[in-house]
C-alpha cells in the first residue's frame, strides 16, 4: 500500500534520535520576479501592488486568511468595523467563499466610509505583497510556512490562529519572539471591533515589538547567507543525499 508523503515524514520523525537539517527561508523575494502564488488557483488581483506604491512607509495593515479558513458573517462584520476604527490604510484578502461558504457582505456605508483608506481584493500576489515597504503588520492565517515567510519581513504579527498548529504557532510569535500580538476573543469566540482597533494601535505604537522583528528578520538573513546555519545544513543534506 502506498503511503503519502506526510505519512513517511511523520513516521521518521517518530523515531528515537530522528536526524533533522532545518533549512529556509528557501525563497529570496526581494529578487522573485514572479507574483505566481503556488499554494492557491485563485486569481490575483495585481492592482493591490500599485495602491500599496501610493501609501506612505509602513503604513498599511495586510490581512489575509489563506484559501481555507472561514468566518460567520458577524465575525467578518466585527472584523470590518475594527479596521474602519483604527483609521490605518488596509489591505484585506476577501475571498468569496470567506463567509462560511458564501460571498461576504459588508456593514452598511461601510465600503463608502473606507474608500479613501481600505482596498479589498478577492486574492493577492502574497510574497509581494508582504515585502513591500508600505507595510506595517500584517494579521494572517499561521501556517508554518507564512510564519517563515513573515520572519523574513522584519514586520510584525497580528496573530489570528485559524485551527491545529497555528495556536502553537501564535505562542511562539507572541511569547518567546515577542513579535506580534495576539487578537482575543470575548466571551462569544469573536474577535471584537474594539479588540481589533486596539491591537492594531498597541501593536503600530510598539517599538520593541518591531525592533525584535527586524532583529529576527537579521537573524533568518544570516542563516541563510554563505556559512550560516541554514546554508551549512543545506550543504550537509546534499552530501548525505550523495553517500
Amino acid at each position: 500500500m502506498r503511503r503519502e508523503p506526510e505519512s513517511v515524514v511523520a513516521a521518521y520523525c517518530l523515531r528515537p534520535n530522528p536526524k533533522l537539517l532545518p533549512v529556509g527561508p528557501l525563497l529570496n523575494t526581494s529578487n522573485c520576479k514572479s507574483t505566481g502564488n503556488f499554494s492557491s488557483f485563485l486569481c490575483e488581483d495585481t492592482s493591490c501592488l500599485s495602491w500599496l506604491n501610493e501609501k506612505p512607509f509602513a503604513s498599511v495593515v495586510y490581512i489575509s486568511f489563506g484559501s481555507l479558513a472561514v468566518f460567520s458573517q458577524h465575525q467578518l462584520d466585527e472584523l470590518a468595523l475594527g479596521l474602519e476604527l483604527s483609521g490605518q490604510p488596509f489591505l484585506w484578502v476577501v475571498r468569496s467563499d470567506l463567509a462560511n461558504g458564501s460571498q461576504a457582505e459588508y456593514p452598511k456605508g461601510f465600503m463608502e466610509r473606507v474608500a479613501g483608506i481600505g482596498k479589498i481584493v478577492e486574492w493577492a500576489p502574497q510574497e509581494k505583497v508582504l515585502s513591500h515597504p508600505s507595510i506595517a503588520c500584517f494579521s494572517i492565517t499561521l501556517w508554518v510556512e507564512l510564519n517563515i515567510g513573515g520572519l523574513s519581513r522584519g514586520v510584525p504579527f497580528l496573530c489570528w490562529p485559524y485551527f491545529a498548529d497555528q495556536f502553537y504557532n501564535q505562542k511562539y510569535i507572541c511569547e518567546k519572539w515577542k513579535i506580534g500580538l495576539r487578537i482575543d476573543v470575548d466571551e462569544n469566540g469573536i474577535r471584537t471591533r474594539n479588540e481589533i482597533k486596539t491591537k492594531i494601535e498597541m501593536l503600530l505604537s510598539d517599538d520593541d515589538l518591531k525592533a525584535n522583528a527586524v532583529k529576527l528578520k537579521e537573524m533568518v538573513e544570516e542563516s541563510v547567507d554563505q556559512g550560516g546555519s541554514s546554508f551549512k545544513n543545506f550543504g550537509n543534506f546534499i552530501d548525505h543525499l550523495k553517500e
